[in-house]
């Protein structure tokens, strides 16, 4: 039978009318300031917008995110503004949510908890999570997912498509087709909670027989589409340790490390979605992990290519780097382009180059990047742009996100070793059978 709320035309008209008067002032601000040589107040007008969009949810929100860490992906003044709408999301009221869980449990769903919070514990995007305790008496989180998201996806990437376009009319650094696509790809993953129940049990897999990195347990007959029942993982927010003895910060930053970093190199996947609230820290200073929806499987040869282009860097191998980027998925690498690629890759490998404790960025700038990242796009601007492949989008978003984390913490580790335990035994033909035996275990 077909999925009523995901081909709700209706819902996708009333999406576009709260969505599309906003973007359309967007996108005839920007016109007029192309065509007509109109002075655009770019940080009020991103204001207006962000009150404008304040009290509606969705993707737009994990679309700011995504837009902060690819380098003038939207004009700054917008990603800064839309930005404050991921932690601001209020939550839904308990009407909703005896109506959501009694559609996706039964009539009778109160009966299978011997508690459940009427009060959300976090609100995001897509959803909210509420804690609970199962009958068998443990803490349990519920993630819900909000009504009508299917509509709000298909309406807001048609809007987000028409902001790239007009964007990417004037501004031609970063062509956006690959990055949309992936956006599109994976916010549509997103929204199937059974699909990503899948993947957190693939991470508890992978983090099994170590101490410092926990992954929820999932709740089968508590979970549906639209559901998500896992245990309850308590934690502090990692900001709470940026004061925190240099040893503390720097054990924390390692294990953060090795969160993100294990998966990718041994199992050929990344987890997409670094912002604050995916993760906390125990009192031993391991971290959880949450939110595993926004997972990017890559094949063998792109992670091939993350340590081909590493090596390359290192003794200074052109060819090499080439071959690197060939595998990532760039093309028509010209020597003007391999020479501003390498200056974004040096940038991101320049921690790992040298066998010694370093921080995560000598600059002092606020954001992690930043100054390089502008270098890039003014260069990139001059040969008429790059394509970026879109498998690079959530592996530079996972390097700038945990950057920042890194910075935050003020971290000194020896990146280099850290990196080198990491893929001292990598086997492209090992990942590729490690890979295919994982995703049949979770039938993906």
């Amino acid at each position: 039978m077909a999925d009523i709320e995901s081909r709700s035309i209706a819902k996708q008209i009333k999406r576009y009318a709260q969505v599309g008067g906003v973007v359309g002032k967007l996108a005839t601000k920007l016109a007029s300031q192309k065509y007509l040589g109109v002075k655009l107040d770019k940080e009020k007008h991103a204001l207006e917008i962000r009150q404008a969009l304040g009290g509606i949810k969705g993707p737009l929100m994990k679309v700011a995110q995504l837009s902060a860490t690819i380098p003038d992906l939207l004009p700054a003044e917008y990603t800064k503004e839309l930005l404050h709408l991921q932690s601001n999301a209020p939550p839904m009221g308990w009407l909703f949510v005896k109506r959501r869980m009694a559609t996706e449990l039964s009539q009778n769903w109160q009966k299978q908890f011997k508690e459940f919070d009427k009060e959300a514990t976090r609100a995001a995007s897509l959803g909210q999570v509420h804690k609970a305790v199962a009958n068998n008496g443990k803490k349990v989180a519920c993630k819900l997912q909000y009504p009508d998201m299917q509509s709000a996806v298909s309406a807001d990437l048609s809007q987000l498509k028409m902001i790239f376009s007009i964007y990417q009319s004037y501004n031609k650094a970063i062509k956006t087709d690959e990055v949309y696509k992936e956006i599109k790809e994976r916010l549509n993953e997103e929204l199937d909670y059974e699909r990503e129940k899948k993947l957190m049990n693939v991470f508890g897999k992978i983090f099994s027989k170590n101490n410092f990195i926990h992954v929820p347990k999932t709740y089968d007959k508590l979970s549906s589409k639209r559901l998500l029942t896992m245990s309850w993982l308590e934690g502090k927010s990692i900001l709470a340790y940026k004061d925190a003895k240099k040893d503390v910060r720097n054990s924390l930053a390692r294990n953060m490390y090795y969160a993100w970093y294990k998966p990718f190199f041994d199992y050929g996947v990344i987890h997409g979605d670094p912002h604050m609230g995916n993760y906390s820290v125990q009192d031993d200073l391991s971290i959880n992990l949450y939110d595993f929806g926004c997972m990017r499987i890559f094949k063998s040869k792109f992670i091939q290519g993350v340590i081909d282009l590493y090596f390359a860097l290192q003794k200074n191998d052109e060819a090499l780097a080439v071959h690197a980027y060939e595998q990532w998925g760039f093309d028509n690498i010209t020597k003007e382009k391999l020479n501003i690629l390498s200056k974004w890759a040096n940038f991101l490998y320049a921690p790992l180059m040298e066998d010694k404790i370093k921080k995560i960025q000598e600059s002092d700038s606020g954001v992690y990047g930043a100054q390089i990242a502008s270098e890039v796009h003014r260069e990139l601007k001059k040969i008429g742009g790059v394509k970026p492949p879109k498998e690079f989008v959530f592996m530079d978003r996972a390097a700038v996100g945990l950057g920042s984390v890194f910075m935050h913490l003020r971290a000194e580790v020896n990146w280099y070793r850290v990196f080198h335990e990491l893929i001292e035994n990598f086997d492209q033909k090992k990942l590729t059978q490690k890979q295919q035996n994982t995703l049949k275990l979770v039938h993906l």
